[in-house]
């Protein structure tokens, strides 16, 4: 008998549950997985406290890392003691799992089961982010609201390399440390510093060609305040809250500019795609282009404590729950 964590009610850290669960064979399609580590995300928080309803009771989480131990019928290309990693699909706190087989991709031999934990959603989120939500390059300068969170360490290197200019924001000093580290060209603390000012000021008052907004209510409309004209909104995240309610007339007054509010699973959908972006998120990782930093782990049975740390942002870089 395997352990999960399950929530049965919506609430606080304090409802999610360690408990025995009983996991199956693998039906057609499917792969029985020994999970070894376990990525841990803000999206976590908000399927706790039902901002994101499930059907319950249910067992949270959205990545992972681990050992295939048992294929169903029509899997032919992975078998048992194959290390394979995922992301985007419910039911990650557990020490075993089923998941359709289409939806794991093989960890390359060069990566750590709790690396690829670690970078699986948030890692393929930055990909999505800078490579094809708003193509980075050379010539981009951009902002990047908490930077030294688990996608910002990400997505800040990665933009860094690519030759942006990147602005990052934080909540502390600590934290611009960590960020300046980890690829910003400037780094702005959103609780002592004017956004809007410094952003003028580092871009020499012309705005950033795009602004990649994880924080949603705090931040908004001071984000479409930092773009230049025709620049892009990127709203992928609500931390703070969600955004309110805003007239689409506001995009014109303020330039012209664009706006999208993306999922990493649209991105891939496809086996296709999902195997496109996290192969490229293996190789920049592989390669040294983007360090990971695992700045926290915690056992399975201890969620709730890393929720909570996660929730008062006492956390930074990724966070791994270990099997």
């Amino acid at each position: 008998m395997s352990r999960a964590i399950r929530i049965h009610e919506y609430g606080g850290p304090d409802v999610l549950k360690w408990e025995k669960t009983g996991v199956g064979a693998p039906g057609p399609g499917e792969v029985k997985i020994k999970q070894t580590a376990i990525g841990l995300n803000y999206i976590d928080v908000y399927m706790r406290t039902g901002f994101y309803p499930s059907s319950l009771p249910f067992v949270p989480g959205m990545e992972g890392a681990g050992v295939v131990t048992d294929v169903g019928d029509g899997v032919r290309d992975l078998k048992p003691g194959r290390r394979v990693a995922y992301a985007g699909q419910i039911g990650a706190y557990a020490e075993e799992r089923l998941i359709p087989a289409d939806r794991v991709v093989k960890i390359p031999t060069n990566i750590t089961d709790r690396i690829a934990a670690a970078i699986m959603l948030k890692g393929m989120t930055a990909q999505y982010l800078i490579r094809r939500t708003y193509k980075v390059g050379p010539d981009t300068a951009l902002l990047f609201h908490a930077a030294a969170g688990g996608v910002g360490l990400i997505a800040c290197q990665w933009a860094a390399s690519l030759g942006a200019t990147v602005i990052g924001t934080v909540g502390s000093a600590g934290k611009a440390l960590i960020a300046r580290a980890h690829g910003c060209t400037h780094v702005i603390d959103i609780r002592e510093e004017d956004l809007m000012a410094k952003v003028k000021e580092y871009t020499k008052g012309k705005g950033v060609d795009v602004v990649y907004d994880s924080i949603g209510k705090d931040t908004f409309p001071a984000s479409l305040d930092c773009l230049k004209p025709l620049g892009t909104w990127v709203s992928f995240g609500q931390a703070s809250g969600p955004v309110p309610p805003f007239n689409i007339t506001l995009l014109s007054q303020k330039g012209s500019l664009f706006a999208t509010r993306p999922s990493l699973n649209a991105y891939i959908e496809t086996r296709k795609d999902l195997v496109a972006t996290a192969n490229e998120l293996f190789d920049v990782v592989a390669k040294g282009t983007v360090k990971i930093a695992v700045n926290q782990t915690y056992p399975l049975a201890e969620a709730a404590q890393a929720q909570s740390d996660l929730e008062a942002r006492l956390t930074t870089g990724s966070t791994v729950l270990l099997a």
